[in-house]
């Protein structure tokens, strides 16, 4: 009778998953928000106490609009810090003389219309920082335009390296789009502040490369095509993917793991259709950039990608 009490208790089974990993969403969030810490040092450095504002209003406003729309659902306060990367993101890709209220507006959006009107964390469509600024491109377009140079405090309409380059065919010094001295949104200006961050998500392994990798090999590849047909008015590769926030959205906004697929090959697909949507864009579209744009258009298409490109059950057979 007592052997038989103990059989029945090894044969029973509990509940999913059988697997667990040390990984939690808030420990994940935190990481990214660390990742992002070089990108934040460097936008405080060029562009001084206009770069905190901005930083502080959005990650606010976005604590701030979610709490209120949970509690008015009569939800409990999430204990993982998604709503404050979400408005860090957004403050890192907004103009420097952005005025605050336009940016804790966009953050609102970003927080209410990107994510929790669908469900919150884990349901939402697309990224809702992109959504914020998508919103903000859309409702404010000059504000979202006029830029400065590093180290000035006076507001000047001029165009970033990509513009230079898409309607006036000049070129900027690769040294300067590396090290981040030139005029852009606060987090896209240091392709070093955005790989270090990079680089640090890839080694404790909170990202999948091969997003970033097809992201970034597809612009390279496409851009050289484009420079060695018609060198005037196109960047070479490293150009292309210094200039703008090509790194930034490859890194931190492309990986995404509730908005991008979640099978290896729906993300290399992912990477390589935002990749070329970016180029078309840069090349024959009204904007100068297009990370936004092929970012949330693949987000539409990650739900398809995830139904059909399923992988193989273990211990099935193929028919």
């Amino acid at each position: 009778m007592e052997k038989d009490k103990v059989t029945q208790r090894i044969l029973i089974l509990s509940s999913s998953p059988h697997i667990r990993d040390r990984l939690t969403v808030a420990r994940l969030m935190w990481g990214v928000i660390i990742a992002l810490s070089p990108a934040v040092a460097a936008s405080i450095f060029f562009f001084g106490l206009q770069a905190v504002k901005l930083i502080g209003v959005c990650s606010l406003a976005s604590l701030a609009a979610e709490y209120i729309f949970l509690w008015l659902r009569g939800k409990s306060f999430p204990r993982e810090p998604s709503a404050i990367l979400s408005g860090l993101l957004l403050a890192l890709v907004l103009p420097p003389t952005l005025p605050l209220w336009s940016a804790a507006l966009g953050a609102v959006f970003a927080i209410i219309v990107g994510k929790q009107i669908f469900g919150g964390l884990g349901y939402n469509i697309f990224n809702p920082a992109l959504i914020g600024r998508a919103f903000l491109a859309a409702t404010f377009p000059v504000l979202m335009t006029t830029w400065i140079k590093p180290f000035s405090l006076a507001a000047i309409t001029t165009a970033t390296p990509l513009g230079l380059m898409r309607f006036e065919s000049q070129s900027t010094s690769l040294i300067k789009l590396f090290y981040g001295h030139v005029g852009g949104s606060l987090g896209e200006t240091s392709a070093l502040a955005l790989l270090i961050g990079g680089a640090y998500l890839l080694i404790r392994r909170y990202i999948d490369w091969r997003t970033p990798l097809s992201y970034l090999g597809t612009v390279a590849l496409l851009s050289g095509v484009f420079y060695l047909i018609s060198p005037h008015g196109h960047g070479t590769p490293l150009f292309s993917l210094l200039a703008g926030g090509l790194v930034l959205g490859a890194f931190f906004m492309a990986t995404d793991p509730v908005t991008t697929p979640v099978t290896k090959l729906g993300r290399w697909i992912f990477g390589l259709g935002a990749g070329v949507v970016v180029v078309v864009i840069r090349n024959w579209g009204g904007y100068p950039e297009g990370v936004m744009f092929s970012i949330l258009l693949m987000n539409a298409f990650t739900p398809l990608l995830d139904r059909y490109i399923k992988p193989k059950v273990f211990g099935s057979k193929e028919l």
